[in-house]
């Protein structure tokens, strides 16, 4: 069953993941990239090389003809402008609640800018704890201050 929400090639990496067993995690380790950055690829938010789309195919067991779509030049931005599943909510809760002490204290250390989304890590860690796992998410942007003219 096709999702409106996803492109087709998502749907068969996902599937494929699945069906292989392998994670994110495994596929790192093959390629040399971040976890984070091939799940983009995936979602096709970002663009992997040719080397790359060959790579996470063969560890999928596709056809290298879908090669092309993984080294095209992705739209990016996924699903409605107020995400509906929860955990992808959550974010966007965060943003809504703590978005604006954020901007503040950002400015406070390094003056009027933002934080880059291109020149950008985006690193996920479990932290074990005694009262339940915890999520820890780390964003690493270059700053880029605004310019005066």
């Amino acid at each position: 069953m096709s999702s409106p929400e996803l492109p087709a090639i998502t749907e068969k990496l996902l599937a494929a993941k699945k069906i292989k067993g392998i994670t994110f995690a495994d596929l790192e380790q093959l390629l040399g990239q971040d976890e984070v950055w091939i799940a983009s690829v995936f979602y096709r938010q970002s663009t992997a090389s040719a080397e790359e789309a060959s790579k996470i195919l063969q560890a999928l067991d596709l056809p290298q003809e879908l090669a092309s779509e993984l080294t095209a030049y992705p739209t990016k931005g996924l699903g409605p402008v107020v995400p509906t599943d929860p955990l992808v909510y959550r974010f966007y809760e965060i943003m809504q609640v703590y978005g604006m002490p954020m901007k503040d204290i950002i400015q406070e250390k390094f003056g009027d800018g933002i934080m880059s989304a291109i020149d950008f890590t985006l690193d996920i860690e479990k932290v074990e704890d005694p009262k339940g796992d915890r999520v820890k998410v780390i964003m690493n942007g270059k700053f880029l201050p605004y310019k005066k003219w």
